[in-house]
């Protein structure tokens, strides 16, 4: 078993298979997507930086969700154009491995600072005249941080059940990037394990998340409704932009049957998520 772990050097990338033409168009569309997202998230993170007025915690925690946005693209897409222009890329055992970890690093921090900004807003709203002290620099960092390892180390729980796993072909991952669903089905052993923990990480990250969110901004509601005046509804309302927020991508954690894309059909994966910022005068 372990020569036969030993013999897989690469794994060869299926991507999408389709005809050459809806290849190009598809190349086309998700190169301006990706232009598009570097260059959204990176002019949000310039202003941020430049403007003394958005040093603000809400800001704060925008700026980390830009810096996760450009990351969890750029560990992706650039490979699947590239397979997009030339089909059926191969990728190193070690460079799979490598994705793997980062694509799920970045999805599992992505969803935590959803959950710590839909907090911050909570605050904002509900207690405002406390907000300052609640939500001081020293909290938001912790929070920030917090996001950040606790993705860092749910992703490598996953990395470190992959490893010993033994893998003897086929070598092609039924997907445009080494996803880890896809991954372990080329694995030449009981992957249960590995699947239980997917199917466990999925709810811990996109269910209790999510719900956290929507009880968040229950309260919210709740607040703005209270409030008398339609005017100051409004304003309540536009500053915590519902929308910006509760676009919490599905695909930053698939679950056990929906991984390949001739299984599930691929689903063009949303790893593109655009963060707009939104005034909280």
């Amino acid at each position: 078993m372990e020569g036969n772990q030993t013999s897989v050097t690469e794994f060869i990338l299926v991507g999408f298979p389709l005809d050459t033409k809806t290849q190009m168009l598809l190349f086309g569309l998700f190169s301006l997507f990706f232009v598009l997202t570097l260059l959204g998230n990176g002019v949000i993170l310039g202003l941020i930086s430049l403007d003394s007025r958005l040093h603000t915690p809400m800001y704060f925690f925008l700026s980390h969700l830009a810096i996760v946005d450009l990351a969890y693209a750029c560990s992706t897409v650039p490979q699947m154009l590239l397979n997009l222009l030339s089909p059926a890329q191969p990728i190193s055992f070690a460079g799979c491995i490598t994705q793997t970890f980062l694509f799920l690093s970045f999805a599992h921090t992505e969803c935590l600072l959803l959950v710590v900004m839909s907090y911050d807003r909570y605050v904002a709203i509900c207690h405002p005249l406390r907000y300052s002290v609640i939500m001081s620099w020293r909290v938001c960092i912790t929070l920030a941080v917090t996001s950040w390892v606790f993705g860092v180390l749910l992703a490598l729980v996953h990395l470190l059940l992959l490893l010993p796993l033994p893998f003897c072909g086929p070598q092609q991952v039924n997907h445009f990037f080494c996803e880890i669903i896809a991954v372990l089905k080329l694995a030449c052993a009981d992957t249960h394990i590995n699947e239980t923990m997917v199917l466990a990480g999925a709810v811990s990250v996109l269910v209790g998340p999510f719900s956290s969110i929507m009880v968040s901004y229950i309260h919210i509601l709740c607040a703005i409704l209270k409030i008398r005046s339609g005017e100051g509804r409004q304003e309540k309302g536009a500053s915590v932009c519902l929308g910006s927020f509760m676009a919490q991508p599905l695909s930053c954690m698939l679950g056990p049957d929906m991984g390949t894309l001739r299984e599930g059909k691929s689903t063009f994966c949303c790893f593109i998520a655009f963060s707009i910022p939104c005034s909280t005068r």
